[in-house]
């Protein structure tokens, strides 16, 4: 019989629903259950494309004795990280203090009512057993120690990412980023691109912040290095050289294995990183990249309902990586091109990685020899091997695909409506631009609740999960980027709605702070903030450039007055790890080195907008149009066009070029 997983939405509670394991999700139900019969939680989390998540229910949550402890003596429940992070969050801190250590499937054995005992990861089925019989036999025998360890845990989860309230300096200086980039350089590979560490992530903020302070500060090492990592990431293994688009990271130090799962987060920014390396260094690859990336998005991905689901799957027919990866005979199909394209993806006899026989695509850093050899120039090869990818895509489609976790996550959404944003800005594809305004009308559509408030997910018959700060904060960025390419005011309409809201629900005055979950939120044992940025920014870091671009955009003082102190209470911080706070260190750059906010005004402005994009200006601001109600316009109005260039607080006599206005940036 299915346990109480069988009716959720989520793919990955789903798939534990014949579990002999009494699985409960999240609810008031299982927690009223775990205080009627005084037992202990198990709480269980992780997301469908996880590797070991699989692993660990097959060995372990499929085992009828395991099943057994389980049920008799704790009440098991599963979360999916996706669908809640604000439960994940709290755990996740929770195992870091008792462990040192983080990841998935994360595992928090809890007191009835949430507060944890003892937590880890992935366990082996016989430790797992283990584990939880002596965990058991000590809730039966001494509970006060249970208790007690509880009380030191989660006052140490409340006291984490923590911040005092500072001072918020007279200005900021170049050697205050000089001081945050020094030491981070020192962890870079110079052989195989990004940090010297494995596994590798591709970190697409990290990236973001060396090319704008590369570029800004003309530090042609750090720009070098900055194009070396991305060409290394588009041309390691993983990258998908059939179908489009990045793995989450590889296993080993030089880009070539992958973890094989595609999430929708990554892929995202990586579109608009991309983009914006091609802005600073126009570059094929970096073309292809993009181009590829988002055409297995809008092919694989998009859902008729114009949002974008979460994730593909790592394994396929209960093999990692099987759908993705070649042996030697299969490029026979390649006919006459065979051998050469062997070469090109060094797919061997014997096998490029640890299962034998088996090849995971990738192309080194010689391709350019290897194709002027071969005699063909750089637009000639970019038209050949699309014809071979096609002709691979055409024979991998016929193998098992993996699974689509079908969730539709808002903030993901609103990453990869950026993304689109950015691209459309740079390679000035209308069809770009339209996948963009698909996703803006996706949330307004689905990701709303009957009061306007955003939601982390479209609701389902189960539930309605209401918004987390990142959902907010991407949002707004999305929708504020929208406006940035169009001009047109209504997404930057509901940028400011949505941002009014965010205040209300996540800003505590008091601590001078965003929680991650809203006043309105399901109560848990801890209210965090979200400070330090990850694979994907912080809410707090991303609320808070928002809010400085907004109180330009507005004019709204009181909202920069917010940001400018909370900025000032993370700095101190910012440079003890510089890859944590690579969205902090972004505004920072635009701090020291200020914003340029231009201004596009008259018949001309979309044009002229089109024409400034195709110089690399990683600290603008666009606005613009022939009607406005924003302050910087109100008098910059009518059909004549003029450009004008803002800095803090004063703007330049109309210009009537974007040559002219370059040159007053440039001066």
């Amino acid at each position: 019989m299915a346990n109480k997983l069988a009716n959720e939405r989520s793919p990955y509670l789903r798939q534990h629903a014949h579990n002999p394991v009494d699985w409960h999700p999240w609810s008031a139900e299982a927690l009223e259950k775990a205080k009627a019969e005084n037992k202990l939680l198990i709480v269980s989390i992780g997301y469908s494309a996880c590797h070991w998540c699989h692993v660990m229910e097959k060995q372990s949550f499929e085992n009828e004795a395991i099943a057994q402890t389980m049920n008799k003596f704790f009440v098991p429940i599963k979360v999916d990280r996706e669908e809640r992070p604000d439960i994940d969050q709290i755990y996740m801190i929770a195992v870091q203090l008792m462990t040192n250590a983080g990841g998935w499937p994360l595992h928090a054995v809890c007191l009835p009512d949430g507060r944890p005992i003892y937590g880890g990861t992935y366990f082996k089925p016989q430790d797992w057993q283990n584990t939880l019989l002596q965990i058991a036999k000590m809730w039966e025998e001494t509970p006060e120690i249970a208790i007690e360890y509880a009380e030191k845990l989660t006052a140490g989860i409340h006291q984490a990412e923590q911040l005092p309230i500072s001072a918020i300096p007279e200005k900021y200086t170049l050697d205050d980023l000089q001081d945050i980039v020094r030491p981070w350089k020192a962890t870079f590979d110079y052989k195989d691109g990004g940090y010297d560490r494995a596994p590798k992530f591709p970190l697409p903020n990290n990236w973001l912040f060396f090319l704008r302070f590369g570029a800004l500060s003309k530090d042609q090492d750090l720009l070098d290095h900055v194009h070396f990592s991305l060409e290394q990431m588009a041309n390691g293994g993983i990258y998908d050289h059939v179908g489009g688009g990045f793995a989450r990271y590889s296993v080993d130090g030089r880009w070539h294995v992958p973890h094989f799962e595609k999430m929708l987060y990554d892929n995202a920014q990586l579109i608009g990183l991309y983009s914006e390396a091609y802005q600073q260094h126009p570059s094929v690859l970096y073309k292809r990249t993009v181009e590829e990336t988002i055409s297995w998005l809008v092919r694989e991905m998009k859902a008729p309902n114009g949002g974008f689901y979460s994730a593909l799957d790592a394994d396929s027919e209960g093999v990692e990586g099987k759908y993705y990866t070649f042996n030697h005979e299969e490029f026979d199909l390649l006919g006459e091109d065979a051998d050469l394209f062997r070469h090109y993806y060094h797919v061997t006899q014997k096998g490029n990685w640890e299962e034998e026989a088996t090849n995971v695509l990738y192309v080194s850093h010689g391709e350019k020899a290897l194709i002027q050899e071969a005699g063909f120039t750089d637009e000639e090869w970019h038209e050949y091997l699309q014809e071979i990818k096609h002709k691979l895509y055409s024979y991998r489609e016929n193998r098992v695909r993996p699974a689509l976790d079908d969730k539709q996550i808002i903030t993901w959404n609103a990453l990869l409506m950026k993304g689109f944003v950015d691209a459309f800005r740079v390679f000035d594809k209308p069809e770009y631009l339209q996948q963009a305004i698909d996703i803006a009308h996706f949330i307004r559509q689905h990701g709303l609740t009957a009061d306007g408030q955003l939601l982390h997910q479209p609701a389902d018959k189960n539930r309605e999960i209401g918004g987390f700060l990142d959902d907010y904060a991407f949002t707004i960025e999305g929708f504020t980027s929208l406006y940035e390419a169009t001009f047109d005011e209504q997404w930057l309409d509901f940028a400011k709605t949505i941002s009014e809201q965010a205040i209300q629900l996540f800003y505590d005055p008091a601590a001078q702070t965003f929680y991650y979950t809203s006043s309105s939120s399901e109560k848990l044992i801890a209210r965090k903030s979200e400070i330090m940025d990850n694979v994907i920014p912080a809410s707090a870091s991303t609320m808070v450039r928002q809010l400085f671009k907004l109180g330009l955009l507005y004019d709204k003082q009181e909202w920069t007055e917010i940001a400018e102190q909370i900025f000032a209470n993370v700095f101190p911080s910012i440079k003890r790890y510089g890859s944590a706070y690579s969205n902090w260190a972004i505004q920072l750059t635009e701090l020291v080195y200020g914003i340029n906010e231009i201004a596009l005004t008259g018949k001309d402005a979309t044009d002229w907008r089109k024409e400034l994009d195709r110089h690399y200006v990683p600290n603008k601001l666009t606005l613009g149009g022939t009607k406005s109600t924003l302050p910087l316009l109100s008098d910059r109005q009518g059909l004549e066009s003029k450009a004008y260039l803002c800095r803090h607080s004063t703007c330049s006599l109309p210009q009537d070029s974007v040559k002219s206005i370059l040159e007053l940036i440039n001066q």
